[in-house]
């Protein structure tokens, strides 16, 4: 397996994700920037790197600054590809970037595509109010959803148990 460059990938995985947040196949920006898709999937994986000027390209047909590529960058990145495969936990890995994972993509899409402000703000809100709560790194994937369930059936047979023996 190629090692690429760690910026090169870091570069290529945000460009991935801003087209497809704006719903644009390879295609469609390779067709934007003058590539064909192969150079673009080249490009977001990180093999290619992208020139300055390419680099512009993107930002105008992703309609971010320059700057956007290189956000949420590890401090490790720069020291080249033996320091980054050293670090195991970057965001690097796929599976652990939730940015990256189709679910957040189309929960962003269907968030912007609410039209009426305040509600928009009020599921906003919410969001960020469930998050908070389940913020100690539990949740139903741990399974406390199922707890509280159980939890709430205890607390309706102890008040059944305690109408019997009156």
């Amino acid at each position: 397996m190629a090692m690429y460059h760690p910026v090169d990938v870091h570069v290529g995985k945000r460009m991935h994700q801003r087209r497809a947040l704006l719903g644009m196949n390879q295609t469609m920006l390779g067709a934007a920037v003058g590539l064909t898709y192969q150079q673009i999937q080249k490009y977001e994986r990180g093999a290619n790197r992208i020139s300055s000027s390419r680099l512009w390209q993107f930002a105008q047909a992703l309609d971010v600054p320059v700057s956007f590529f290189f956000e949420d960058l590890p401090a490790r990145a720069g020291a080249g590809r033996k320091a980054a495969a050293a670090d195991a936990g970057t965001p690097f890995q796929k599976e652990k970037d939730p940015l990256v994972k189709r679910e957040t993509l189309e929960l962003v899409r269907g968030y912007y595509k609410i039209e009426d402000r305040r509600l928009r703000k009020r599921i906003f809100e919410m969001v960020k109010a469930v998050g908070a709560s389940q913020g100690n790194g539990s949740g139903a994937r741990n399974g406390s959803l199922n707890g509280s369930r159980a939890s709430a059936k205890r607390r309706r047979g102890a008040g059944a148990n305690r109408l019997r023996r009156h």
